[in-house]
């Protein structure tokens, strides 16, 4: 693998260009610490032109791109903002032509910062995850986000980039005889994709949304379907109740300290005698508890996977090595769909 000498922080403290961070939001947050803990200043809060409003952020007044650009001229922009959109994304690679624009990559959930100190410190993990791929594209793919990781440049995350057909028509090769576990099954969107890729037949789906207002839309949504159970549940290493905080969906999470009690349970509990085929995961930072308390099911079943591995910064590395040690006759491939930063990014297996 060819990974770039030195990281974003390096480059952004030799630049003598103001630096704008592009979003407001606990991603700019992390994003801000760091840059003070490196002792790089920034010069300006920017939004996008809808979204200004005379509101201030980290003390300073969030402003449009065209003021900066009438201010300064030149100047590096830091995206501090998850999206999928095609719009917005083709706004923000426009930009790539006329400024400087990167996107520092810092975890969801967890501590820490993806930067020289930490790549040296997993170099060895890292490079044990690289040589469990399957396929060259996906050690293309992991190369691409180690570098972008490192580096925040949009060039390489733009060139890791594919479709999803391509994952469930060649690797996943869903059938109609899938009995199917739905870890953060949101409002329903994963369950409608499981059910475009088998036409709608299947055995069985099991689908956990621990968001309360969130579930309540899971269960109109999916109010006319057969064979499935739906809990308001966690998923964790263990059965328990731990505290969880509701944050209107997708960002709820389990958290120490968290006002709410929430159940969590074991995949091994809800498949102790149903066979389990596919598990797609996205869990929000749980995804390694997750995996523990599936380790006999994963080793009697070996249900094809889907999980998420953009949380925590060290998702890339330790949830490949993780299923590994689970279960070794698993074929793994990487793929990271459009998002920036590099958000749906996932690791897939199959049974050898």
């Amino acid at each position: 693998m060819k990974i770039p000498e030195n990281d974003i922080y390096d480059f952004l403290k030799a630049s003598h260009l103001p630096i704008i961070i592009y979003g407001m939001g606990n991603g700019a947050d992390k994003i801000i610490e760091e840059l003070d803990r490196c002792g790089i200043p920034v010069s300006g809060i920017a939004a996008s032109d809808d979204f200004v409003r005379g509101q201030s952020f980290h003390g300073s007044r969030v402003r449009k791109i065209s003021d900066f650009e009438q201010e300064f001229g030149d100047f590096i922009i830091i995206v501090a903002f998850g999206t999928s959109l095609p719009d917005v994304m083709t706004h923000i690679f426009a930009l790539s032509e006329q400024h400087i624009v990167l996107a520092a990559d810092v975890p969801v959930y967890g501590d820490n910062i993806w930067n020289k100190g930490f790549y040296e410190e997993n170099k060895e993990n890292i490079e044990k995850a690289y040589a469990l791929f399957a396929d060259e594209k996906s050690k293309q793919v992991y190369e691409n986000i180690l570098n972008y990781k490192l580096s925040g440049q949009l060039h390489f995350l733009r060139s890791a980039y594919s479709d999803k057909e391509e994952v469930f028509n060649k690797i996943l090769k869903l059938n109609s005889n899938e009995s199917y576990l739905d870890l953060g099954a949101y409002r329903g969107d994963t369950i409608d994709e499981f059910l475009h890729y088998t036409s709608r037949s299947y055995q069985h789906i099991t689908a956990l949304e621990p968001d309360r207002k969130t579930f309540a839309k899971l269960k109109a949504h999916v109010n006319d379907m057969t064979n499935i159970k739906l809990f308001r549940m966690g998923i964790w290493s263990e059965d328990r109740d731990m505290s969880f905080e509701e944050s209107l969906g997708r960002g709820s999470s389990i958290k120490s300290g968290a006002k709410n009690d929430l159940a969590v349970t074991k995949i091994d509990t809800l498949y102790a005698v149903r066979k389990l085929t596919y598990l797609k995961m996205d869990v929000e930072g749980s995804e390694r508890q997750a995996l523990i308390g599936g380790i006999n099911t994963l080793r009697r079943d070996k249900p094809k996977l889907n999980i998420a591995a953009y949380h925590r910064s060290e998702d890339i590395f330790s949830l490949p090595l993780l299923i590994h040690s689970i279960e070794p006759n698993y074929k793994l491939y990487l793929r990271q769909h459009p998002y920036i930063p590099a958000w749906d990014l996932n690791v897939y297996a199959i049974p050898k």
